[in-house]
């Protein structure tokens, strides 16, 4: 099952705040093979703050779960997430395709549907941008990056012709061309930059082409029209009668590509630079389109419109339809193949005249040659992949059998005349571009070109306007009117300003009727003088395959016996067979072969006769044609006949003519058997030829499946690419993760076990090899097998109960050094909360024990010094008092405050500067001496008395070193 990784919706999104503006630019992302490097770079130069929205649309494998989420957020300060159905899109945030989804957008908000077409033929890309031009308009911009295929050609199309920007890595700097190449060469790209310069010029440059909330003031509708006027002295098209608000953004988008913000001084770029007007004027073509624009429209084509127009037609009946304003041609094949749908179901063949029309040359070109790229397979179905199209290598070509249906010309349908007396005429998505005045005058026009009952096609967002006399609605959704037989149409168009029809009116009815009886007069003529003097003539193909037959024949040509056949050679009479066929043969190399004179045996007897074949030029460039005639003479009595002999005079003659006829006869016999046997190897030469054909066709069939396997393996490859980025970005993140965790293992100074659930040793940190004699080679091996340098204790036991019962265990234990360790065994849970083995941590506390050793004693000399009924006092070498006894503070009446801290010769204001006594501490004890019994005379108003007897030792360090001097006084004042 494919997972789904949503993500909370952020507490700042729409779904959980009020509605935003909804005016700002939403930017698509298309990228596949080797796009993620380009995707890093793209938003590692973004700002945060650009007031954009991005989309990002990428190839994914639709089993693996994406972590493309992830790497982007590691690249950028905006928010990164992954699109959820019905998701409101906001500015400054990135939006991510989840994985198996296909992804459109419409009023803002994303929405997700499962793939409705098999995995390695989807264009994802393609699908949202198509949905963003049509959501967002101009406000929409489109970027291709990295990848191959072509995937999101078509959506830079439709961006394009919305009036938006489009954007295509440069070839040379992406990992896989293929994508940014098929936009390039398709003309639909109006940047091409690598990936780190795509940020600078939309922020600088392209938004400003952007509508925004605060809009820009209008261009001068002055400058705009002197721009126009350049354009159509140049051109020679008028597009003064487009809507300026589509003509304005265009030329402004023109314009601030040349880095020109003043329409005069555009106007003036446009004079001296040519190509300028050329690149304009293709800016200003709206080119858009695609197989089967509004499916549901063509299934009402097909299952009614078209059913009903033919039903009451002679099979000799020309079908005639018009595509005006065709663009490269997607409408018309469409057109084209739904007719040929039609007449195969209804099994009727009906000769069509299909005329389609457009402004532009360049597009004629493309719709001419039939050649589309590989996307199209979003738009045409399957079966009609395989019935009309042939697989080549750069996309879709159009069968030859529906290109030779259309005819195709450059035509403005604003000045130049239309097709007339039309079966079907379509007009789509071409007069929302035109101003309502002009709409006004194609109405009529498109009227007058239909036959009664015709049928108009329009978009779902064109309509007849209020010419409601001229057309009745057929399919009201789906814009099918059908004409009105009404003389309006003729009147408006006579009246109109279009040129055709202004040059039409000059022609008088009178000059109309003169001309149609002079044609009358000229045709009456020719037929006559057909019917006097033409002789009987058959036209054949150069294998002599007959075409058409003028007069009567049948005194030359006659059924051949066998299976029936109109090769003219099989149906010669005798005596024309063989010169029939050299003279065929001749005209085939455009040598004529004129009045050839021979016999043919007619009714038992031989006529003479003038055999002509003269090769013909064909008109519609299709195959040769050979005209080949008959003409009787009169035979000459005096000279016998081709082919008879006058009768000999002698003996030997005779029997010598009658030798040359007989080997003539011969000659003829085995030229016979010759060419039966040509005919039977053509014949078997034939049958070998449909059987390649056979062959050929189920090659070519299994040459598609085999293009076909290949697009799935190229898909494949393109998302295994993608997932081999993700996981290369991910590998990196773990060895980073892996060098911090190596690093902190080292560094905290605590020994650590990693042991599984059958306590083998998974891992261990330097200073575990304190405590258990580890080596690398041990990693794999059982604890059990490594001795400790505990003193008796055993710590397996304690790693068993931890993981039966998960309760941690935490115990002081010793090593043989007598170093102490806090040891500890805690379970080994995963990331999933699952139980995977033990821990065993080791923190050295030995120090921390001597402190404690300390602590306590000095707790108890503390304790010792406080409980002593005699005065103490402790020194340090400064003589300055540590500490003293209860009984000091007592007998000497001070107070600790008074007394600690302060050198002994400063106690009792003085009172303890007794002469010799500090000389004899800073100078006996030093040395490690001591002094008992020391008597003190001095008055010690304080206490009364005056006699102390002093007892002096002092603490040495383990160094050797006095550190504390400890003085005892005892007063022996009452004592003799």
């Amino acid at each position: 099952m494919t997972q789904n990784n949503t993500q909370p919706i952020p507490s700042n999104h729409p779904k959980n705040q009020p509605k935003q503006s909804e005016n700002f630019p939403i930017a698509g992302l298309g990228a596949s093979a080797g796009g993620l490097e380009a995707l890093e770079q793209f938003f590692h130069h973004i700002p945060a703050d650009t007031g954009m929205a991005f989309v990002l649309i990428s190839h994914l494998d639709p089993t693996h779960a994406s972590i493309l989420t992830e790497i982007l957020q590691r690249t950028t300060s905006m928010q990164v997430l992954e699109a959820q159905d019905q998701m409101q899109v906001i500015p400054n945030c990135v939006y991510v395709i989840p994985p198996n989804r296909d992804m459109t957008i419409f009023k803002g908000a994303l929405q997700l549907t499962l793939p409705a077409v098999p995995h390695g033929q989807r264009m994802p890309i393609d699908t949202f941008l198509r949905s963003l031009a049509e959501d967002q308009a101009e406000k929409t911009i489109g970027i291709v990056l990295s990848g191959t295929g072509t995937d999101g050609t078509l959506g830079l199309r439709a961006i394009l012709g919305a009036g938006g920007i489009t954007l295509a890595q440069e070839p040379s700097t992406a990992k896989f061309d293929g994508m940014p190449v098929s936009a390039i060469q398709a003309g639909y790209v109006t940047h091409i930059l690598p990936v780190e310069k795509m940020p600078e010029v939309l922020l600088s440059g392209i938004l400003s082409q952007i509508p925004q909330a605060a809009p820009s003031p209008p261009i001068a509708l002055s400058g705009i029209n002197h721009i126009l006027m350049q354009l159509r002295t140049a051109i020679g098209h008028d597009f003064s009668l487009y809507k300026k608000s589509t003509i304005t953004r265009r030329i402004q988008r023109r314009m601030s590509q040349n880095g020109i913000e003043d329409t005069e001084t555009y106007a003036r770029y446009l004079k001296e630079h040519p190509s300028e007007t050329t690149a304009l004027f293709k800016e200003l073509l709206i080119n858009v389109t695609n197989f089967f624009r509004d499916p549901e429209a063509f299934v009402t084509l097909k299952q009614d419109i078209l059913p009903a127009l033919l039903a009451d037609k002679p099979d000799n009946y020309v079908f005639r339809i018009w595509v005006a304003g065709c663009a490269t041609g997607e409408e018309t094949y469409s057109i084209a193949m739904v007719l040929r749908e039609v007449m195969d179901k209804s099994r009727r063949e009906i000769k069509v005249q299909l005329y389609s029309t457009d402004l532009s040359e360049d597009t004629i070109a493309v719709a001419r040659a039939g050649l589309y790229p590989p996307n199209i397979s979003v738009d045409v179905t399957p079966e009609r992949l395989r019935r009309f199209f042939v697989k080549e290598e750069r996309g879709y070509r159009i069968k030859k059998e529906i290109r030779e249906m259309v005819v195709f010309a450059v035509q403005n349908i604003i000045k130049d005349p239309p097709f007339t007396k039309l079966d079907l005429l379509s007009c789509r998505n071409l007069m929302i571009y035109l101003e309502p005045e002009l709409q006004n005058r194609l109405i009529p026009a498109f009227h007058y070109a239909l036959k009664p009952g015709g049928v108009l096609f329009l978009s779902p967002s064109e309509s007849i306007g209020n010419h409601t006399d001229l057309f009745t609605p057929l399919n009201r959704k789906w814009k099918f009117y059908r004409t009105i037989p009404s003389p309006a149409s003729t009147h408006a168009v006579l009246a109109s300003n279009v040129t055709w029809a202004t040059e039409s009116t000059h022609k008088t009815q009178e000059n109309i009727t003169k001309v149609t009886g002079e044609s009358n007069l000229a045709e009456l003529t020719r037929r006559i003088l057909l019917q006097s003097y033409a002789p009987a003539a058959a036209v054949t193909d150069t294998k002599g395959h007959i075409l058409y037959i003028y007069g009567e024949t049948g005194k030359y040509l006659r059924p051949a016996p066998g299976l029936a056949t109109l090769n003219v050679v099989d149906m010669a009479r005798e005596g024309l067979q063989l010169e029939l066929r050299a003279a065929i043969m001749t005209a085939s190399q455009n040598t004529s072969v004129l009045h050839r004179e021979l016999s043919v045996k007619t009714n038992g007897d031989f006529q003479p006769i003038l055999l002509s074949v003269r090769p013909l030029s064909n008109p519609n460039d299709q195959q040769p044609l050979l005209l080949i005639s008959f003409q009787d003479i009169e035979p000459n009595p005096s000279k016998p006949a081709p082919g008879k002999h006058k009768r000999a005079s002698k003996p030997d003659e005779l029997r010598h003519i009658e030798e040359l006829e007989c080997e003539l006869a011969y000659t003829k016999e085995n030229l016979q058997a010759t060419i039966e046997e040509q005919f039977a190897s053509n014949e078997e030469l034939k049958c070998a030829n449909e059987e390649l054909q056979s062959t050929n066709e189920e090659l070519q069939s299994t040459n598609e499946e085999l293009e076909t396997s290949k697009e799935e393996l190229q898909s494949i490859n393109e998302e295994l690419i993608t997932v081999n980025s993700e996981l290369q970005a991910k590998i990196v993140q773990l060895a980073d993760m892996q060098n911090d965790m190596k690093n902190l293992l080292d560094n905290i100074h605590i020994g650590t076990i990693f042991l599984d659930q059958n306590m083998t040793i998974r891992r261990f940190t330097r200073e575990a090899t304190n405590i258990y004699r580890l080596a690398a080679s041990d990693i794999g091996r059982s604890l059990s097998d490594i001795k400790p340098e505990l003193k008796g204790e055993d710590l397996l036991d304690a790693a068993h109960s931890v993981l039966d019962n998960l309760v941690p265990i935490e115990r002081e234990v010793k090593t043989l050094n007598d170093n102490s360790y806090l040891a500890r065994v805690q379970p080994y849970r995963t990331l999933e909360n699952m139980i995977d083995g033990v821990v065993l941590t080791f923190t050295n506390v030995t120090e921390r024990a001597a402190d404690i050793a300390k602590q306590k004693a000095e707790l108890l000399a503390e304790c010792i010094i406080k409980t002593v009924h005699e005065p103490l006092l402790v020194l340090n070498n400064d003589l300055i008092v540590v500490t003293a006894s209860r009984s000091f503070y007592q007998d000497f009446q001070v107070s600790a405050e008074e007394t600690v801290g302060r050198p002994i010769y400063e106690l009792g204001n003085g009172q303890w500067n007794i002469p010799d006594l500090r000389n004899l501490l800073e100078t006996v004890l030093p040395h490690n001496q001591a002094f008992e019994n020391y008597l003190v005379e001095h008055n010690f108003p304080a206490i009364g008395y005056r006699k102390i007897l002093l007892n002096a030792r002092s603490i040495i360090s383990q160094t050797g070193d006095p550190q504390l001097i400890v003085l005892a006084m005892t007063n022996i004042t009452d004592k003799p």
